[in-house]
């Protein structure tokens, strides 16, 4: 986030300065958002890939400092756990054909790295969970040594007190703990930015909520962890409880989580979400810079906002509001809830499919607003995590009572022209548009996503072990990702 965290421990005169400064880094936002022309730029594009690495047995290996040491690629970073790595894709103009700029791009680094991990024997996944996890592979042992994790880790047990309890519904409910934030670890995301003019930023990020459960439910990739199967995106459940500061034996349930969806829709603009970061949650790693940040914004300047920037990124919105101060300074919405894999093309389609039905639904969304409370928003989020394209969910009405119940496979069918809209809109090529939603229509025809795909493959080697099934899952997946042919097609 732009400042130097090199130490885990902090006193209480820190938290006190961290949070004066939070305040002044709002009333210098609040300056930039009012300058006339601030912010306002095309339409940009953007992407993180989460990646896991495995052996030769398909089990996690921690192998992530030694890929990253010989790769010396720029784009790559060490995450969470030790077989996590993280591939940070160029920025890339909206127009033309910026998917397939992205994706020629990222076969490129994971052909780069399948070859590093391969002289250790290791191979690259995307995938949202590893169905192979054990627990012992997640706990305080498998975190990556970096002093930013560690005051992560500190940061949380320092308000928490207690060990991480996960509790997963599903077909077979899992109930375990946890000593460390390294359960978070599971989880590999595929995270896409877009940049939004501050005029037009409450539109697209009210647009973004609604929609981004039809974009979870095309491309739910996580429907085991440990050895049970649970949500078909179980990322959802685990990420909200493995960071989680609130301590239930404390009654701390009334803190806002630290991994929501929201808390209402947006009503002028970003501002208002950068304040409730700051009002709802305790600093977690009081390190402060020593910016003039409204002196900065008053002359004219664009400030980093190291402070603001740094909280911000201890806050885990499924849709993220992110102010950078590069390129004259601008806002992006961050959507953080499609998980990883399976192959390059099929991220593009997903990534093109909500995008598409974001830049699309902000023309409208104002008209729909009133006919659909923020919860119901939610309620869809949360059914397109357990259920994706099984889902029932709520949609807005105009000519009727509102809400009205719907099929996901169905609603996300019917919104496909939509996405075409909005990814015209943006000047997506119009062969680009038509390949990437294709495969979305794909998915939807052959009611195939890469959870269903790991189900479907678990029933045919259920005779095996549970242990020795998953494994098999994971070989097969892998070699389907290597021929390179999206999800729809797999056998």
């Amino acid at each position: 986030m732009g400042l130097v965290i090199d130490r885990s421990s902090f006193d209480a005169s820190e938290y006190v300065e961290a949070g004066h400064r939070l305040r002044e880094n709002l009333q210098a936002l609040e300056l930039l958002l009012s300058r006339p022309g601030f912010g306002e730029g095309d339409p940009s594009l953007g992407a993180e890939v989460e990646l896991t690495i495995v052996d030769a047995d398909a089990q996690a290996l921690p192998l992530n400092r030694q890929v990253l040491a010989e790769s010396l690629d720029p784009h790559l970073q060490l995450e969470l756990d030790r077989f996590n790595l993280e591939y940070n894709l160029t920025p890339v103009a909206a127009t033309g054909t910026p998917f397939g700029t992205m994706r020629a791009e990222l076969e490129t680094a994971l052909a780069a790295l399948e070859m590093i991990a391969g002289g250790h024997g290791g191979r690259m996944v995307a995938i949202g969970i590893l169905p192979t996890l054990r627990l012992d592979q997640l706990q305080s042992g498998a975190m990556t040594d970096l002093p930013r994790y560690r005051a992560l880790q500190a940061a949380i047990r320092r308000i928490r007190k207690e060990d991480f309890h996960i509790r997963i519904d599903g077909a077979e409910p899992l109930d375990v703990r946890c000593d460390s934030v390294t359960m978070e670890g599971a989880n590999t995301s595929f995270q896409v930015h877009l940049r939004t003019n501050p005029r037009d930023f409450a539109n697209f990020y009210n647009a973004a909520q609604l929609v981004t459960p039809m974009g979870l439910a095309v491309s739910a990739n996580s429907p085991f962890l440990l050895e049970h199967s649970l949500w078909d995106e179980t990322r959802i459940a685990l990420f909200k409880q493995a960071v989680d500061t609130r301590a239930p034996r404390f009654r701390e349930w009334r803190r806002a989580a630290r991994v929501p969806f929201g808390h209402g829709w947006v009503r002028k603009g970003a501002h208002e979400l950068f304040a409730e970061s700051c009002r709802l949650y305790p600093v977690l790693i009081p390190i402060c810079g020593d910016e003039d940040v409204i002196g900065i914004s008053a002359a004219g300047g664009v400030p980093e906002l190291l402070e603001l920037r740094l909280h911000q990124g201890t806050i885990w919105n499924w849709n993220r509001a992110i102010y950078d101060a590069s390129a004259g300074g601008h806002l992006r919405i961050e959507f953080r809830a499609l998980p990883s894999g399976p192959t390059p093309i099929d991220l593009m389609a997903s990534a093109a499919y909500l995008v598409g039905l974001t830049v699309g639904m902000s023309r409208r969304i104002n008209s729909f607003l009133p006919a659909f409370p923020f919860r119901y928003a939610e309620y869809n989020f949360y059914r397109a995590a357990q259920f994706s394209l099984q889902a029932e969910v709520l949609w807005p009405v105009l000519d009727d009572t509102s809400p009205a119940t719907r099929q996901m496979t169905s609603l996300c069918t019917e919104l496909l022209p939509l996405a075409d809209e909005g990814l015209d809109e943006l000047g997506v090529e119009r062969g680009e548009r038509r390949q990437l939603l294709g495969l979305i229509r794909d998915r939807l025809a052959s009611r195939t996503t890469p959870a269903s795909w790991q189900r479907r493959m678990l029933e045919r080697v259920a005779a095996k072990s549970r242990s020795a099934a998953l494994a098999e899952v994971v070989e097969a997946y892998l070699e389907r990702c290597a021929s390179g042919r999206p999800v729809s097609e797999w056998d």
